[in-house]
């Protein structure tokens, strides 16, 4: 639910989860760890679909992407939707928004940080299955677009390193959201 005069979306019983970080640190991975753990109801929000696919923009200061991830993410969480939101989301870029819509949601929200070094990054990214993609994307993209420890300013992000799994990082998030006490609902 989101009301107009407060500015505010969703219900004290919907959760709103973040995941930032570089190409390859596993945010994509999270996420549908996420939604396979927790079932139906949980809305994925996800940069690259929205970005690249939807709009077939490219990722700069300003971009249309921006308002459109904010929109489709109170949109959900106005629908009694729990929501995940997961790209590289440079701080820079996209950090006023997430706080605005952190600020904004009534419920439990957690935002995170895959903190993954850029040698770690570019063993990640040669093992994905779209070949494709690794024929477009090169070592000379991942080192451009990675930036070390982009943090939101404020202290708002919880950061997992490499130390822990993926098993490990999507039961952190599962108990830290609460999501681990909720019962999806069949929709």
């Amino acid at each position: 639910m989101t009301d107009s005069l407060s500015g505010t979306v969703g219900s004290q019983d919907t959760r709103l989860i973040v995941i930032r970080g570089n190409s390859a640190s596993g945010k994509s991975s999270v996420a549908a760890g996420l939604r396979e753990k927790f079932g139906r109801n949980l809305a994925i929000v996800g940069q690259d679909n929205l970005r690249r696919v939807v709009l077939r923009e490219r990722d700069r200061p300003g971009g249309a992407n921006i308002g459109l991830i904010d929109l489709t993410a109170r949109y959900a969480l106005s629908n009694g939707f729990h929501v995940v939101v997961e790209g590289l989301l440079y701080a820079d870029r996209y950090g006023t928004m997430l706080k605005d819509l952190v600020r904004a949601h009534r419920g439990v929200s957690r935002c995170y940080y895959l903190d993954v070094p850029y040698t770690e990054t570019l063993l990640r990214h040669a093992t994905k299955a779209d070949a494709e993609y690794l024929e477009q994307v090169t070592e000379v993209h991942l080192r451009d677009w990675y930036r070390e420890k982009d943090l939101l300013p404020g202290g708002l992000e919880t950061v997992i390193d490499t130390v822990s799994t993926l098993d490990d990082t999507i039961q952190q998030i599962l108990r830290e959201s609460g999501l681990d006490q909720v019962l999806p609902t069949d929709r």
